[in-house]
């Protein structure tokens, strides 16, 4: 649907009007052997189902599976990843000792409401040749995805673009995220203080302070990003698409009595909050096209 060529309208309009990270354009494999992409795709299966894991348990876990393979090679997987483990020592997404930590704000605290708290993450999706890493923000009281984006590198940008995005449908009480480098930085961290957010951080070493985020990205890897083999992240990206528009429209929560998460979010809503209109949910209806 891209032409490259094109005298009459730039790539980067082409793809703000398909809703495209232009990146995604110019896309090439990643130049790394089989035998790394096996490796983070143990590592990235390790950490889904221990959030917490640091790099010694990771390390003694590979081991035990056959790799022979020492901590720091498995430190230096973790922090390309975006891996943050419980142990200290290098990790991408270790804070810049320059950004100001703002104070967990959550316990005791039991969303009540939509937009009362809302949590964002980013998680590594592996690709058959390479990867990329998704940034969501959910709504704790409905499980509600309120927007996400995708892209080939760690770069803020994604990270700013979903959370503007999220900003544009609704505004929160309470904005939660971890310590890392995307959340505590000012260019972040000035949009929600612009929105009069309260701005609230996970304690250290505490992933399971980000609970809801954490049980969406088991759900997404085990349903769908496991079951597949997406060869470029054009596939990723409308195979996720999809994805969330079920999670958020269609599938119905046992914790949610039976409803979706969308049933739960709007029919909730106060009624000066506007209704969410993410442009990626309406680049896809949940009718497969003939």
């Amino acid at each position: 649907m891209v032409e490259h060529d094109s005298d009459k309208i730039s790539i980067s309009r082409q793809a703000d009007l398909l809703s495209l990270n232009r990146t995604s354009l110019y896309y090439r494999p990643a130049d790394v052997s089989e035998e790394e992409l096996r490796l983070r795709r143990c590592i990235d299966e390790i950490y889904t189902e221990r959030p917490v894991s640091g790099s010694r348990y990771m390390t003694a876990i590979l081991r035990r599976e056959g790799w022979a393979i020492n901590r720091k090679r498995v430190v230096r997987c973790m922090r390309d990843m975006g891996i943050a483990g419980v142990s200290p020592g290098p990790n991408l997404s270790k804070r810049n000792l320059a950004h100001k930590i703002y104070p967990y704000l959550l316990t005791g605290v039991k969303a009540s409401h939509p937009n009362h708290v809302w949590s964002i993450d980013i998680t590594y999706v592996r690709l058959k040749h390479g990867w990329m890493y998704l940034v969501a923000v959910i709504d704790w009281y409905s499980r509600y995805i309120v927007s996400w984006e995708l892209d080939q590198t760690l770069e803020i940008d994604f990270v700013l673009k979903a959370t503007q995005t999220a900003l544009n449908h609704g505004k929160p009480e309470i904005w939660n995220s971890d310590q890392g480098s995307h959340f505590t930085s000012p260019q972040y961290t000035s949009m929600l203080k612009e929105t009069g957010v309260r701005i609230s951080m996970d304690g250290k070493n505490r992933a399971v302070d980000n609970i809801f985020i954490e049980r969406f990205w088991r759900t997404l890897k085990y349903q769908e990003v496991y079951t597949k083999e997406y060869a470029t992240p054009r596939e990723a990206r409308e195979s996720i698409r999809k994805f969330i528009y079920k999670y958020n429209h269609e599938r119905p929560h046992q914790s949610l009595r039976y409803h979706t998460p969308a049933e739960i979010y709007l029919m909730n809503m106060k009624p000066e909050d506007p209704i969410p209109t993410s442009s990626r949910e309406n680049t896809y209806t949940g009718k497969e096209s003939a």
